[in-house]
């Protein structure tokens, strides 16, 4: 259970309150470094929520986020760094250097850039008139743009911004072969089929070199063979670069398939944290989608002996 040894991201006592609405209520869970980690529940229980929170599109209304990029988070350190005004500690300040962050503190774009916290969204944002291949590039703009000397070099075709765009490419041909979207790199991203525009939002992210990734419904609107691709997919991410994934998922079949850890919420709250198998057979995750009364999940519990 990595999550317990070796977590990558800490959640702990997560609230989120529009106005009157607690959307998110005192949520603490964990992600292990190089796990699989599905967020599931009902629609309105805060999926969405939690990862706006985790990414800075909100700021939450109280608790800690803490993620280490490199050795395993120490509960001293980030102690430490909570007691003061400081947003992270890294290593050095280069950008993608190991680090300890508390994403809470921190603007959408540097979770994004300095945390190394990826996202994609319910529904699909490619560039459609742009080419597949120019997708996964132009995700690549912040080292692009370093190497350019913001712009000067790129525009007079320096050494070092040639080897840059050429790596970007590189880059870029690598995740496409892994897609099976290599033959369609230069057509347009609009053209391509519902279920390859979604692997390639995914590679697309994969091209910042995230530690986290973050999937927001990958497999909505998939067919049977699309989810196979999917899974083949997430899996080639976890296990050949160890990139922590946390996906909000429908699909029970692709979350029990491939998850390392599931992490179940009703209403802002968790019901259930475990692996696959322990959290289906959990009665308050039965009730929670089959919509039963209190009463009747008083009685499921008490027959499992909970």
């Amino acid at each position: 259970m990595r999550w317990l040894r070796d977590p990558l991201l800490v959640v702990e006592g997560l609230t989120m309150r529009f106005g009157g609405l607690v959307a998110i209520r005192d949520l603490s869970f964990s992600v292990g470094r190089g796990d699989i980690t599905a967020l599931i529940g009902p629609n309105g229980a805060g999926k969405t929520t939690v990862f706006n929170c985790i990414t800075g599109f909100y700021k939450p209304t109280s608790g800690l986020m803490a993620l280490s990029t490199g050795h395993p988070i120490d509960t001293e350190a980030v102690a430490a760094l909570v007691a003061s005004d400081r947003r992270y500690v890294c290593s050095d300040d280069r950008m993608g250097s190991d680090g300890l962050f508390l994403l809470e503190r921190m603007p959408d774009f540097e979770i994004a850039r300095r945390a190394r916290v990826a996202r994609t969204f319910q529904n699909i944002r490619l560039f459609p008139g742009m080419t597949v291949l120019e997708n996964l590039v132009v995700a690549q703009h912040n080292t692009l743009m370093r190497a350019s000397g913001w712009s000067l070099l790129g525009l007079i075709g320096a050494p070092q911004y040639v080897e840059a765009e050429k790596s970007a490419v590189d880059v870029a041909r690598y995740w496409l072969d892994r897609i099976e979207l290599l033959h369609r790199a230069d057509d347009a991203a609009g053209a391509l089929p519902y279920g390859d525009q979604r692997r390639l939002e995914i590679a697309r992210a994969m091209c910042t070199d995230p530690v986290l990734l973050c999937l927001d419904e990958p497999a909505a609107g998939l067919n049977p063979r699309e989810s196979l691709l999917l899974n083949t997919l997430l899996r080639t991410i976890r296990d050949e670069h160890g990139t922590s994934i946390l996906l909000i998922e429908h699909d029970m079949s692709v979350v029990m398939e491939i998850s390392d850890h599931v992490v179940v919420l009703e209403y802002g709250l968790r019901i259930s944290d475990g692996t696959p198998e322990s959290v289906r057979n959990d009665p308050r995750v039965i009730a929670a989608y089959l919509g039963v009364e209190d009463d009747e999940v008083a009685c499921a519990e008490a027959e499992a002996g909970l």
